[in-house]
């Protein structure tokens, strides 16, 4: 049996925002993935979201503030709860 086909009707606009986060020990630099435009399409409302804990990041780059050692990753999801700071990168 073969798997669900996509057809038109399944494509969803989405728009990607590369953006900073700064935790205690790391900067954290990634793309957030948002709606196009109205319900939940700003930075800020993904970030407000008390239904979700974590945000999934993807092209992401991770430096340390101890000793600037960076390691790329292609996705992460990263806790809110660690977040000190957080901004678009092009804003």
């Amino acid at each position: 049996m073969s798997g669900p086909i996509e057809g038109e009707g399944d494509h969803i606009e989405r728009r990607v925002e590369r953006t900073v986060f700064e935790t205690d020990r790391q900067l954290v630099v990634g793309d957030v993935t948002l709606p196009p435009a109205g319900y939940q399409s700003r930075f800020s409302d993904s970030l407000n979201r008390a239904d979700l804990e974590f945000v999934p990041l993807t092209n992401v780059e991770i430096t340390s503030l101890d000793h600037g050692k960076v390691i790329e990753r292609p996705f992460v999801v990263l806790s809110k709860r660690h977040v000190r700071l957080a901004y678009p990168l092009n804003s």
